[in-house]
C-alpha cells in the first residue's frame, strides 16, 4: 500500500487538477481520467472495474481505517491523500459525499466491446444532451437491468460531473457504448437485433409489439425525435399514445415506460 500522502493547501496542484477535470470536458477527454465523488459512486465505480487513480478522504468525515478497509481487496494501489476539511470542500460538490473524493480512469466505451447475451434487450438514445436526462437513461436502464446502453452521436461527456450524479452512479453499472448513428445501426444488424424506434409520426402503438426476440428500444430528443436513418432502418416505429394537450414526454420517461413492457411481455 503507498505512503498517505496529506493535503491541507488550496493551491496544491492536485487540488488544482481536480479542479480542471471536474469542470473542463476537454482536460477529461485529453487525459483519460474524470472525478467521481461518494462513498456510493465509489463502490459502484470498483464494482463496474474502474481503475482509481487517487483516492482523496477528508479524515474529518471518514476514518482512514475505513478508506482503506473499502480498497483493500484492490490488486492496485492508488494514490491515497488525506485533505483537509478545506481543500475537500473545494473539491467536492456536495457536503454529503461522505469525504471521499476520486480521480479515475475512464473507459473507451467501444461498441464492439459490449458483451451480450444471445437474447438482449438494448437501450439505445440518440444525441442526449443534458446530463439530467442522461443520468435518468441510465437509472432506468439499471431498474430494468438492460444488457447495454448506446448512445449514439453523443453530445455530451459520460463523465460530466453531473452526468454521474444524476445517475447516482449507474453510468458504472451499466454496459455503455458511443458511436454514430450509422455505427450503432450497422451494429445492431450485425448483431440480429430489433429496433423498435420511439416517434410521433407512426399509429402503431408500444404495446401492440413483439419484444421477446432480441430488440433495442431506440429514443431520440424531445426536441427533434429521431433521426431519418433510424426510422428508415427500424424493425417497427411506435408511439407512446398521448392523453392530454401535449404531444411528448420527457426522453428518460418515455424509455422507461416501452422497457418496462418488453420486460413484462419477457416475464410471461
Amino acid at each position: 500500500m503507498n505512503e498517505i500522502k496529506e493535503i491541507s493547501s488550496l493551491q496544491n496542484s492536485l487540488v488544482k487538477k481536480v479542479l480542471i477535470l471536474k469542470e473542463k470536458s476537454r482536460e477529461r477527454k485529453k487525459s483519460g481520467l474524470f472525478v467521481l465523488e461518494g462513498q456510493r459512486e465509489l463502490q459502484l465505480a470498483l464494482k463496474g472495474g474502474y481503475e482509481l487513480q487517487t483516492l482523496f478522504f477528508c479524515a474529518a468525515i471518514i476514518s482512514e481505517a475505513d478508506v482503506l478497509k473499502r480498497i483493500k481487496p484492490l490488486a492496485y494501489s492508488p494514490d491515497l491523500i488525506a485533505v483537509s476539511k478545506e481543500v475537500y470542500q473545494k473539491i467536492a460538490y456536495r457536503e454529503t459525499t461522505e469525504g471521499l473524493v476520486a480521480i479515475v480512469l475512464s473507459k473507451t466505451h467501444e461498441l464492439d466491446a459490449l458483451l451480450l447475451k444471445d437474447n438482449p434487450l438494448i437501450l439505445v438514445a440518440e444525441a442526449p444532451e443534458k446530463p439530467g436526462n442522461i443520468g435518468a437513461l441510465l437509472r432506468t436502464a439499471d431498474a430494468a437491468n438492460l444488457d447495454a446502453v448506446i448512445i449514439a452521436n453523443p453530445k455530451g461527456d459520460l463523465y460530466n460531473p453531473n452526468v454521474i450524479r444524476s445517475s447516482v452512479g449507474c453510468v458504472f453499472t451499466n454496459q455503455v457504448a458511443l458511436g454514430s448513428t450509422l455505427e450503432v445501426i450497422d451494429f445492431l444488424k450485425d448483431q440480429g437485433i430489433n429496433l423498435y424506434c420511439a416517434t410521433l409520426s407512426t399509429t402503431t402503438s408500444y404495446i401492440q409489439v413483439d419484444y421477446n426476440k432480441a430488440a433495442a428500444i431506440v429514443v431520440g430528443t424531445e426536441s427533434t425525435g429521431l433521426t431519418e436513418e433510424w426510422l428508415k432502418n427500424s424493425t417497427q416505429n411506435i408511439v407512446i399514445p398521448m392523453q392530454g394537450e401535449i404531444d411528448s414526454m420527457n426522453v428518460s420517461v418515455s424509455a422507461a415506460i416501452v422497457i418496462f413492457e418488453a420486460l413484462r411481455q419477457r416475464s410471461l
